[in-house]
């Protein structure tokens, strides 16, 4: 009988997958319309169709967010459309609560935080860990107007400057 070297025996079946966090649907105006506070990950109850349409990106969550009820949280609003829409089960709702997966202790913080005047929960992405889904939520409280003015400026003189060290490069480069 052949013996084959231990290190050998050891083989990746899953050459496709991609075992690192990876951002599958993100919330893009939640640094814009919010400031962030604090981050929670939590998992999501799904079904399979529901996975693979994530894994494929066809999710949204603007204007979702979460609520803490009876000892459980719900992300509400999120849309998840049907992997295969003509395969879809019948009655199937795509902006149906989804129950998150939290830590007795995770729940009671956000339900503290969510009794305060003036902070919600959103969430902020969906992301894969492994083979698991994940959504991050975050505590967050809305920005005034002037504050995202501010960001808007700030984001522009960035530009400005970065547009200027370019084109400094640029001009350098010409002399040589």
């Amino acid at each position: 009988m052949n013996k084959v070297p231990f290190s050998v025996q050891f083989v990746n079946h899953c050459d496709n997958c991609y075992h690192g966090d990876m951002a599958l649907v993100q919330n893009k105006k939640i640094h814009f319309n919010y400031e962030i506070l604090e981050r929670y990950d939590a998992g999501v109850e799904l079904s399979g169709g529901e996975v693979k349409s994530l894994r494929a990106g066809r999710g949204s969550l603007e204007g979702s967010h979460v609520t803490v009820r009876g000892g459980e949280a719900f992300l509400i609003g999120a849309t998840i459309q049907p992997y295969q829409a003509n395969n879809a089960p019948k009655g199937y709702d795509a902006t149906r609560n989804r129950r998150l997966l939290l830590t007795k202790d995770e729940i009671a913080e956000l339900s503290a935080q969510e009794s305060k005047k003036g902070l919600t929960i959103v969430p902020v992405s969906v992301y894969s860990k492994g083979h698991k889904l994940k959504v991050e939520v975050a505590v967050v409280r809305g920005k005034k107007t002037h504050d995202k003015r501010e960001t808007l400026k700030k984001r522009e003189a960035e530009r400005d400057v970065m547009r200027d060290i370019k084109g400094a490069t640029t001009t350098k480069k010409e002399f040589y």
